[in-house]
C-alpha cells in the first residue's frame, strides 16, 4: 500500500481532510516537521472528523529522521511538485511507493525533491491558478496509484 508523507503541513483543516482520505483507504499517513500547528488543534480534528483512532499515523519530528526511517523500509519516494518531472498519470505506482507533499505555502524544498526517486505533476492551466490545494492534489496522487495497483493486482488485498 502507498504511503501518504506530508512534509511541514501548515494548515490543520488540509492535514485533517488527508487524514480523513487516509482513514477510507487505508493508506498510512506520515507527518514531517516541523508542523505548523499542535496536533491537538480544533480545525484538524474537525476536518479529520472522529476518523482519527483509524489513521495509521506517524510523526517524525525532521526530514532527515523521516528519511533514514523511510530508506531502512525501503520502496522509492516520489516528489509531487509542480516543476515534476512526469505527469502523475504517467507514473507506475508500486505499493511500496511514498507519495511526498510539502506545505501548502512553500511545496517540497529543492533539496527533499532533488532526493527523491522520482518526481511528479499535476498537470494544470498555470496561468490560471498557481497549484491545486494541499489534500486535493494527495487525494488524486493516492487514488491514481490505489486505481493502477488494484488494475495490476486485481487479487491482492488493496482497499
Amino acid at each position: 500500500m502507498p504511503v501518504i508523507v506530508l512534509v511541514n503541513p501548515q494548515i490543520p483543516p488540509n492535514t485533517g481532510n488527508i487524514a480523513r482520505t487516509c482513514a477510507a483507504t487505508a493508506t498510512p499517513l506520515h507527518l514531517v516537521g516541523p508542523l505548523g500547528f499542535d496536533l491537538s488543534d480544533r480545525a484538524l480534528k474537525r476536518a479529520g472528523l472522529d476518523y482519527w483512532p483509524q489513521v495509521d499515523l506517524t510523526l517524525h519530528p525532521d526530514w532527515e529522521t523521516f528519511h533514514a526511517q523511510q530508506r531502512l523500509k525501503g520502496g522509492r519516494t516520489i516528489g509531487f511538485s509542480t516543476s515534476g518531472r512526469c505527469s502523475y498519470t504517467d507514473m507506475v505506482y508500486r505499493p511500496d511507493d511514498w507519495l511526498l507533499f510539502g506545505s501548502e505555502t512553500e511545496g517540497l524544498p529543492k533539496q527533499i525533491l532533488a532526493s527523491c526517486d522520482e518526481t511528479a505533476v499535476i498537470p494544470m492551466d498555470r496561468s490560471i491558478v498557481r497549484s491545486l490545494n494541499l489534500s486535493v492534489s494527495a487525494a488524486v496522487a493516492l487514488f491514481e496509484a490505489l486505481r493502477q495497483l488494484r488494475t495490476s493486482h486485481p487479487d491482492s488485498d488493496l482497499t
